[in-house]
């Protein structure tokens, strides 16, 4: 059983940073992928960024690009996510998921972590 849990979100001023953490309770797999997605109240869960275990190779949303950066911790099966130039529309909850080795989709998901933005 895989366990996902994330940290780090709380209210923050528009164009403040903040860090949010996910860590995977399990040493014993074998990711092709972690991702960070959020979801608005009142809207679909939508896809912020993604990083490829074994290359490192990250990818981001159009309107995460630039301003986050996702990272990774191979030893601590950790990912990070860093907000910087917050604004009061990446209000959202944040999850982390996982992709197995072979699966083409995302099999494992954090309960997530609340991010406010105000102006």
């Amino acid at each position: 059983q895989v366990q996902l849990v994330e940290s780090g979100g709380r209210l923050v001023q528009a164009g403040e940073s903040l860090r949010l953490s996910c860590v995977a309770s399990t040493r014993n797999k074998h990711w092709y992928a972690m991702a960070w997605f959020r979801q608005a109240p009142g809207k679909e869960r939508e896809y912020v960024s993604s990083i490829r275990w074994a290359n490192g190779d990250t990818y981001y949303s159009d309107s995460a690009k630039g301003r986050f950066t996702i990272s990774r911790n191979n030893a601590k099966n950790m990912i990070y996510l860093q907000m910087n130039s917050l604004e009061p529309e990446d209000t959202a909850i944040y999850s982390c998921a996982a992709q197995g080795v072979g699966s083409s989709t995302y099999n494992w998901w954090g309960q997530g972590t609340q991010v406010t933005v105000v102006s």
